[in-house]
């Protein structure tokens, strides 16, 4: 059995259109991973709004339901840009205590929303001082999500 010249081209041309098919693959992937990345930030600026709105209505109100929900956005937030939004480098920055630098701003963020609930808790603080912590903690979540 003799191989026709007519299948021989035939298999030269749909290999040669394979490989065009797989650079597009990868050109597709590589514009799907950016779109993701545009929604994970749109929903971390979304998340941050909220969460900048909802800091003003504990600061007004000082309730304990605004608090609480409050609390749980800023949960939520630090979860996306954990889960999501920060691409986590192999460096690590070690103090002399051999603490992480990431670890050591969840500290900071736990500390300041102790310390807003304080405040809350405290009639004789003003709201300024509250908004004050307020700033305080989306500081950090911004630094936590740049």
């Amino acid at each position: 059995m003799k191989i026709s010249q007519d299948l021989k081209t035939q298999l030269d041309t749909s290999k040669a259109n394979a490989n065009k098919t797989n650079g597009t693959t990868m050109s597709f992937q590589q514009t799907v991973s950016q779109e993701k990345q545009k929604m994970h930030e749109a929903q971390l600026n979304r998340l941050l709004g909220d969460l900048s709105a909802q800091g003003e209505k504990v600061a007004k109100f000082r309730s304990f339901k605004d608090l609480a929900r409050y609390k749980r956005m800023v949960q939520q937030f630090m979860e996306e840009a954990v889960q999501y939004g920060l691409e986590l480098d192999q460096q690590r920055s070690w103090s002399m205590n051999g603490d992480n630098r990431k670890l050591m701003l969840v500290k900071q963020v736990d500390e300041k929303l102790i310390q807003l609930t304080d405040d809350v808790l405290d009639q004789q603080k003003s709201s300024i001082d509250v908004l004050d912590v307020i700033g305080e903690i989306k500081g950090l979540l911004l630094n936590l999500q740049a």
